[in-house]
């Protein structure tokens, strides 16, 4: 496998030699348990604040410093513990997705496996999946906190019921375009409230479309560097469809929690949407309005034609090698691997906890059934969009060919091309 280390929106295609600016001793101790983040609002900020409450009120003798750092999926908080890494300058720990992701900290990341994961025995009360995955050359510098399931569709109960759409017989992307022609036509809402400001909301769609089409095969084939371009080009097509005839006029400058909006309403702007696509984070959203509950206002159904499909997402947190405060981090990712962490953060961020001894009844309805699901599912292809998949440089050149060529005008050949560029790099 080709290894590349780079400082990902700030020089793409620069190469940033961590390796040698960071060594694997314990670094300069402070004392202070230093944690970046990227929740800075709603589910996440609630679900953060969760957490690192339940972490002081355990360890009050620690020094905290938690600090969040804004941005459409991370890249503000991706930029700034790399400038922190090549500088010599680590924080103690900082949230990020593990997998393939953490190839662009290579080098500089601490091992966890005995002083946390043996230690605490996360092997054995982990599910196997995400062990794997929080290991990345033969080390173990993550402990996960929670998965988000991608392939939902999230709908409005009220805009699917004056349609007349039973949303359980949607079975497959022509029901879904059917569905939201028939919403187009017969009511006042907006199809499919959609986000395009930042280019991974076109891609994680287009991969659920790609899967409903062609099959998970046809999904997993493209991110080992193998993809179908004709299936890819039909399924570009398709997002083409919808984004063209069936989102709101607002959605090249929004991101997913004013899309998410859309579908919730407020008391000077009602409901305005049918449905939506994303990760359960929008449950995050959806469950801090007291007056839009699961069952009634909004309900959920698997994106149509992705049924016993886990599309697979990590929240991990990982922790520099330099390490400013080992003795004091160490007890936080131990921390964050608890049961009572897992709770706590998830219930209120929408994901579903990692750990396989959960108690299902600690979790809300809605997460429960995804706790369920992440369990027993007939596949769990990664995410594209969030660095499980792909690389981070292939990540990001799949990001640049949904959004150099699929905002308008729409080139869908040309998308699959630079899609299938992408991938065949990442080896």
């Amino acid at each position: 496998m080709k290894r590349r280390s780079y400082l990902a929106g700030v020089a793409a295609s620069a190469t940033l030699g961590i390796a040698g600016c960071v060594g694997g001793g314990t670094g300069s101790e402070s004392g202070e348990l230093e944690v970046l983040h990227g929740w800075t609002g709603g589910d996440g900020a609630d679900a953060v604040d969760a957490l690192t409450g339940a972490f002081e009120e355990a360890h009050s003798d620690v020094e905290t410093n938690f600090q969040p750092v804004g941005g459409d999926g991370n890249v503000e908080l991706n930029t700034k513990i790399l400038q922190r890494l090549v500088n010599s300058n680590p924080m103690s720990s900082f949230a990020n997705w593990p997998g393939n992701n953490l190839e662009r900290y290579s080098g500089s990341l601490l091992d966890l496996e005995e002083d946390v994961w043996e230690a605490e025995g996360y092997k054995e009360t982990m599910q196997d999946r995400v062990v794997e995955i929080c290991t990345f050359n033969d080390k173990m510098p993550a402990v996960p906190i929670g998965s988000h399931r991608m392939n939902n569709l999230f709908y409005n109960t009220a805009a699917f019921d004056e349609a007349g759409i039973d949303a359980e017989s949607l079975g497959s992307v022509p029901d879904f375009l059917d569905a939201l022609e028939t919403i187009d036509s017969e009511t006042d809402y907006i199809p499919f409230a959609h986000g395009m400001r930042a280019p991974f909301l076109g891609l994680q769609t287009w991969a659920q479309i790609l899967t409903s089409q062609s099959g998970v095969d046809a999904y997993t084939d493209f991110i080992d560097g193998d993809g179908d371009r004709d299936a890819m080009i039909e399924a570009l097509e398709t997002l083409q469809e919808i984004q063209e005839n069936y989102i709101n006029a607002d959605a090249s400058s929004i991101g997913y929690t004013t899309a998410g909006q859309k579908i919730i309403g407020n008391e000077e702007e009602p409901s305005e949407a049918a449905c939506i696509h994303g990760g359960n984070w929008l449950y995050g959203m959806f469950r801090s309005d007291d007056e839009f509950n699961y069952g009634e206002e909004w309900d959920w159904v698997p994106f149509p034609g992705t049924e016993g499909i886990y599309f697979y997402h990590v929240d991990a947190f990982v922790t520099p090698a330099e390490n400013p405060s080992r003795e004091q981090t160490i007890a936080w990712q131990k921390f964050v691997g608890t049961k009572e962490a897992q709770i706590a953060f998830n219930n209120l961020k929408g994901s579903v906890p990692l750990r396989t001894d959960i108690d299902p009844s600690e979790l809300s309805d809605f997460l429960a059934m995804n706790y369920e699901d992440l369990t027993d599912s007939e596949a769990y292809p990664p995410t594209i969009a969030h660095g499980l998949a792909l690389e981070p440089e292939a990540m990001n050149d799949c990001k640049s060919a949904i959004g150099n060529n699929f905002s308008g005008p729409y080139d869908a050949e040309a998308a699959a091309d630079g899609l299938l560029e992408a991938a065949s790099g990442n080896e």
